[in-house]
């Protein structure tokens, strides 16, 4: 996804668990079109939340380890993690706006 980078079931521990602050993981898949409808939204706020959070992605279809492990059945699932831990998840495309004020309490 362009602007905002991947990681694996091998690399979601060192990137997202132990990483300081918030990071907001995309749980996406290549066949999903609402996946490829929010990945340009993503983009943007990777670059203009970075401040505040980290975005990255998951391919849940090469990372099944990871998706099974947050119990994640629908895409885009866009999860956020503080300190190690899922804070807020939200399922489902939805406006730049709308998803930064339903993630702002947690941040």
């Amino acid at each position: 996804m362009n602007g905002v980078p991947a990681v694996t079931d091998e690399t979601f521990a060192a990137e997202v668990l132990a990483a300081e602050g918030a990071v907001l993981v995309d749980f996406t898949a290549d066949w999903c079109p609402p996946c490829r409808m929010m990945a340009p939204v993503l983009a943007d706020i990777a670059r203009e939340e970075a401040h505040r959070m980290r975005v990255v992605s998951l391919d849940v279809d090469r990372n099944p380890r990871t998706q099974a492990a947050y119990g994640v059945l629908s895409m885009p699932t866009l999860m956020l993690f503080r300190d190690g831990e899922p804070v807020r998840s939200v399922v489902g495309a939805r406006a730049k706006a709308r998803l930064l004020r339903e993630l702002d309490d947690a941040l």
